[in-house]
């Protein structure tokens, strides 16, 4: 479901609504709002940063569409010049932010979406197809528990090609299936090269890279510099020669190729260990 390329109609809070704490002043949030800046009552956050529901569901609505399903305020405060960074519930963003139903729906399915990829390995059995999550990262021969209470037996699938597990297990590379290979690392040998406009020097690049803290697959968008962010752990880092963002910018700019040249393609993935 997406919520994009549809028509909202402004939102205005109700003057008499006796759970809300309405405040007069500017909109903290206006830089993000969508709107036209108009006089409208604004409501107080939690955090005593004033808002109207259009422009917080436009900031909320920015943070989900990179990866982030936590609530937190952008406003800077003014007497000590930092960002407030209080995580807000998604209970007070909801009635705050007036969401409609449609919009309440997106926003907890993408939400449910963006927990699932940070704390949760889950795909569907083969034979049952419940899903089925993968406790150990490094292996994988996984158990259907369904399955084997239903046969009275041990099931036990492979989590790369989802056919039923041939060979010794554990198994951190494949299974003994013909064709069980990793498409990740397929892809990262075999994906095409790119140059990078935007940044001097780098001509032949591979278009697609693992992120080297928890190996999500990313790709660049060649318009902007070398920099990239992984939606998954967040880690900021290089695409060209996959070094931290604060280590490569020791030796170089966000536009210009690193002095180390461009990193061969990737050969392995890295398993994220999650806290």
């Amino acid at each position: 479901m997406s919520l994009q390329g549809q028509e909202q109609e402004m939102k205005t809070y109700d003057p008499l609504d006796s759970t809300l704490t309405f405040v007069i002043g500017k909109d903290d949030l206006d830089f993000v709002s969508l709107g036209d800046g108009d006089d409208g009552v604004r409501a107080e956050m939690s955090c005593g940063h004033a808002v109207t529901p259009d422009s917080l569901t436009d900031w909320c609505l920015r943070l989900l569409k990179e990866g982030k399903y936590k609530f937190r305020c952008p406003a800077v405060d003014e007497a000590t010049n930092r960002v407030c960074n209080k995580l807000w519930s998604y209970q007070e963003v909801r009635r705050l932010a007036d969401l409609t139903v449609e919009e309440m729906v997106y926003f907890e399915e993408t939400m449910a979406r963006l927990v699932a990829a940070d704390y949760l390995e889950i795909k569907p059995c083969p034979q049952c197809k419940t899903n089925v999550e993968r406790l150990d990262l490094a292996n994988l021969c996984v158990v259907c528990t369904i399955c084997t209470a239903d046969q009275k037996r041990t099931y036990q699938f492979c989590w790369q090609c989802l056919k039923t597990w041939k060979g010794p297990g554990p198994r951190s590379d494949r299974c003994d299936n013909k064709g069980c290979v990793n498409n990740d690392l397929h892809l990262l040998q075999t994906c095409k090269s790119i140059s990078l406009p935007a940044v001097k020097g780098v001509t032949d690049c591979p278009s697609v890279r693992s992120c080297p803290k928890c190996g999500m697959r990313v790709e660049h968008s060649q318009e902007n510099c070398k920099n990239i962010k992984c939606p998954r752990c967040h880690r900021e880092f290089c695409f060209v020669c996959l070094k931290r963002k604060s280590e490569c910018s020791k030796t170089s700019t966000p536009f210009q190729i690193c002095p180390s040249g461009v990193a061969p393609r990737q050969t392995s993935i890295r398993v994220w260990k999650r806290k």
